[in-house]
């Protein structure tokens, strides 16, 4: 939403044309500032249908792709990996093939930091192997393989980008920093999975959106790029953090009381160290210190917690049901 709303204020020549499914996590709310305007256009579909997405790139003249659409919650992913593969690698499939029979000038496929696996030392580039260990991150990481052959085979113009963890307004309250705020500010405990050592790197949202508007302009056919930041934090520290801007306390025990440890994943990797030299080429960084990313993403919540229907949903804990209990007979 936060690359929507931007392209359409920045770029009032050009039509920008929102493709959604409308999942569970989606909200319209947060498209509501360019709902109105003439350059924006929604469209409710699935990129799983490929009829439908055949006829979208004939009724309408597309000249560039990026391609935001996936399963993403990696704790679901345990439980639903079939799901996960279909929407991400079998609804990728059907764009990217569909956005190179139209000519495509450009399809961008927003992947993410985790195809690397987890690292304590190693910093990955755009080179490092792919070592996926969850099936949201396995699936992203096949995705991009079809994504990519599409540049080998045919020379079909893709860039692929690899995020890490982003934060701010407008995200479904499942992910760790939406989730612990919302929790706190509602007098419930965060929920850690088990030491909370893991540490991630967020970048917030509109950091991200220049990174996309950076990689359209300058993004080179065929190429990776690493979106990431060196701020880096373990979430038993996050909790912490927001403990204490929401809470107002420094105190240690205080802090230990809104802190829930629960099981872990089955796999929860250590960190995702990566080096973005080849965006900084491009001429991007990371802008927006945390201090003041947080800030505003603390008074978003606030207000907006119920944009979604089934927000309350989302602050449940990490199920504990087995692993592929969906493919059990009755």
């Amino acid at each position: 939403s936060h690359v929507v709303v931007s392209l359409v204020k920045n770029y009032p020549n050009y039509l920008i044309i929102n493709l959604d499914k409308l999942d569970y996590c989606a909200s319209l709310k947060n498209l509501e500032t360019v709902s109105e305007k003439e350059n924006y256009k929604f469209i409710q579909g699935d990129i799983c249908e490929p009829d439908f997405i055949k006829q979208l790139f004939e009724t309408e003249k597309i000249d560039i792709v990026l391609h935001f659409a996936a399963q993403t919650h990696v704790d679901l992913s345990f439980w639903h990996a079939l799901e996960f593969t279909y929407v991400n690698v079998y609804g990728t499939n059907v764009l990217v093939a569909a956005a190179h029979e139209a000519n495509v000038e450009k399809f961008v496929y927003v992947s993410t930091d985790e195809v690397y696996g987890g690292s304590t030392d190693e910093e990955f580039d755009e080179s490092s192997p792919k070592r996926p260990t969850n099936p949201y991150a396995s699936s992203k990481a096949a995705a991009e393989c079809f994504v990519q052959s599409y540049w080998e085979r045919y020379q079909f113009p893709v860039v692929i980008t690899r995020s890490s963890n982003v934060y701010g307004p407008h995200q479904y309250p499942e992910k760790v920093i939406p989730k612990f705020i919302s929790l706190l500010q509602q007098n419930r405990k965060c929920c850690i999975h088990g030491s909370g050592l893991q540490r991630r790197n967020f970048l917030y949202a509109t950091d991200v959106v220049e990174a996309f508007l950076t990689v359209l302009k300058e993004g080179k056919p065929g190429e990776i790029y690493n979106i990431g930041t060196n701020f880096e934090m373990s979430i038993a520290q996050l909790a912490k953090e927001l403990i204490h801007l929401i809470k107002k306390t420094s105190s240690e025990s205080e802090m230990e009381h809104w802190m829930d440890y629960v099981k872990d994943r089955p796999t929860n990797d250590l960190r995702y160290p990566m080096n973005s030299e080849k965006m900084h080429n491009l001429g991007w960084r990371p802008k927006v210190p945390w201090k003041e990313g947080i800030k505003k993403t603390i008074e978003w919540y606030k207000e907006n917690f119920h944009n979604w229907k089934n927000s309350e949903k989302a602050l449940e804990p990490f199920p504990v049901t087995e692993p592929f209990a969906q493919l059990s007979g009755p």
